[in-house]
């Protein structure tokens, strides 16, 4: 299939090297804020990837990025901050990444060429078609992520793309296509700068959305937060003197006894 790879095209600007830096710093700005309009124009999709996200988690589905590169850390960092921030097992929103875990850190070579591999490293996992599988890549052509995504539409799982080139591989083998035109890079083919941070805003939105309508937010508080150090000890006080009225020292005691905001909230409430 013909299509523009956008995230190959020139930059916008040249002479890098002779620039200063704040005229370095002001371009590289003057781009970025073009990235949440591109965002914008995807929320349709994103809203049909949520609702069907939804509609499993209540069935006991689970969510699955797999990546690689800037794409694949990117899914792993996302998977990561579930549990802390809306108390979710590990287990129901996970990060794979071409090379597994050592790719986190190091790049490991020629990993994101095996198209084979996705697939093994979800069986890992007894996926089923509860589950669904978000493949990133900006350049849409990522073998890993789309041999993940065949494999798992074969077997009857959802797919989700996550790219940044309209009408690449990736967005036609997925049901449900996210293509995120930024544009061209500051430097040219750079996809760690704008089209990264267009994949990380979507994500933000896909679990923080998801897990508004799955139940883990009250309000506009993370109720279900991990009490794993004191600022968030102190947050969660906090939650319980403005929602119950109580003094800060009655609120931590209680906090502490029930060991969430929500279980405390409902302990109080019940």
């Amino acid at each position: 299939m013909e299509y523009k790879k956008i995230t190959e095209t020139p930059s916008n600007y040249d002479r890098l090297e002779e620039m200063s830096t704040s005229s370095i710093l002001e371009k590289i700005n003057n781009e970025d804020k073009k990235v949440a309009y591109a965002v914008e124009a995807v929320i349709p999709q994103v809203t049909k990837l949520v609702d069907a996200l939804a509609e499993r988690f209540d069935k006991g589905g689970r969510l699955f990025y797999i990546g690689a590169g800037t794409s694949g850390r990117l899914g792993i960092l996302d998977a990561s901050e579930i549990p802390p921030t809306f108390g979710m097992p590990h287990e129901r929103v996970i990060g794979l990444i071409a090379g597994g875990d050592i790719a986190i850190r190091k790049a490991v070579e020629n990993a994101e060429d095996d198209i084979d591999q996705a697939w093994l490293d979800l069986q890992k996992y007894g996926v089923n078609e509860h589950d669904v599988i978000v493949g990133i890549a900006a350049s849409g052509t990522t073998p890993y992520v789309i041999g993940g995504l065949n494999a798992a539409k074969k077997n009857g799982l959802l797919t989700a793309g996550i790219t940044n080139n309209p009408g690449s591989p990736l967005a036609v083998v997925a049901d449900i296509p996210i293509e995120v035109n930024v544009g061209a890079e500051f430097v040219t083919g750079s996809t760690r700068m704008k089209s990264g941070t267009s994949q990380k805003l979507v994500l933000n939105m896909i679990t923080t959305a998801l897990m508004i309508k799955i139940g883990r937010v009250k309000g506009n508080k993370m109720v279900n937060m991990q009490l794993t150090n004191t600022k968030l000890v102190d947050r969660g006080t906090r939650y319980l003197v403005e929602d119950l009225g109580i003094d800060y020292d009655a609120a931590e005691m209680l906090l502490k006894k029930h060991g969430s905001v929500k279980k405390a909230l409902d302990a109080e409430r019940s």
